[in-house]
């Protein structure tokens, strides 16, 4: 009966019309470059605070560019997500070093993800980017010997457990580390399991709020935290059309709101926030992200 389920919506879900743009600049679905970036944000930073006390737009499922509404995430590029100042990457990988959704292949390979922030950083050496790998099961010693491969020869890699500063970090990649991978700094992540599965929008919302507090309080200290605004209807009954799109058109415009009005009202100096991962977020939400670092 679940994989009648499966079937149903995802056939539903692929004759839906999910390609419907939103003007405001909260939420963006176009694959079009963008018409505003912000590459040099971090140029801002105090070299002596810790990467880990710093806020940080990232973006879920970096790579998820096609496989259907119900694995797409993400309509930008690699390079126009890091020129409008996303600096979490968030890269999903298979045994051969292939970019995956699930098992869904997104015609890119990790090498590929490297080269593009490579030439980035180049451009621009005052930034970092944090690039959290996950193995897709059951890949994991496969994926790190991969990831060992393509990133021998490069000096500006840091694979090293100790939270840099953000002078040590500048013009590097920082590779991030959870249980399934131990190369690079660690992350906490503030969802808890089945979190991102989405049945009712308010309810995300209001887990969105409890995940954010948690990472406040918890923010600056010896791991990156890590909170999602993204999430998924699919493989359930009563979210069945809630693809991430559908999910970040109502949340983006909502945290953007909620993260102004925080911003600008309640914050205080020294807080921050950690690692934002988002589906789908546009400039404006982005830069609300960014201007949380004070």
């Amino acid at each position: 009966m679940r994989n009648i389920w499966t079937v149903l919506a995802s056939l539903f879900i692929a004759f839906q019309n999910d390609c419907c743009c939103n003007g405001q600049q909260d939420f963006n679905d176009k694959a079009d470059p963008p018409q505003s970036n912000a590459p040099d944000w971090m140029a801002s930073i105090e070299d002596r605070k810790l990467v880990s006390h710093i806020t940080i737009p990232g973006s879920h499922d970096t790579m998820a560019h096609s496989g259907g509404p119900a694995v797409i995430c993400q309509a930008w590029t690699l390079k126009d997500q890091l020129m409008v100042g996303i600096r979490y990457l968030d890269i999903r990988m298979n045994g051969r070093s292939e970019i995956v959704h699930g098992i869904s292949k997104q015609k890119a390979h990790f090498a590929d993800v490297i080269k593009i922030t490579q030439e980035f950083l180049k451009e621009h050496k005052n930034e970092t980017v944090l690039i959290r790998v996950k193995p897709e099961w059951p890949y994991k010693k496969r994926v790190k010997k991969g990831v060992q491969t393509v990133i021998q020869g490069y000096d500006n890699i840091i694979i090293k457990s100790n939270i840099p500063t953000m002078g040590e970090a500048r013009g590097k990649i920082v590779l991030v580390q959870k249980e399934q991978f131990d190369l690079g700094i660690p992350i906490h992540g503030t969802d808890k399991a089945g979190d991102y599965k989405v049945v009712d929008i308010d309810k995300k919302k209001d887990k969105i709020l409890i995940h954010l507090k948690e990472a406040m309080n918890q923010c600056g200290r010896d791991k990156v935290i890590l909170s999602y605004s993204s999430g998924t209807g699919f493989g359930t009954i009563k979210g069945m059309l809630l693809s991430p799109k559908r999910v970040a058109r109502e949340v983006d415009p909502w945290l953007y709101n909620y993260l102004e009005d925080l911003e600008k009202n309640i914050l205080r100096e020294e807080s921050c926030f950690g690692v934002i991962a988002m589906d789908f977020p546009g400039f404006d939400l982005i830069q609300t992200v960014i201007k949380l670092n004070r």
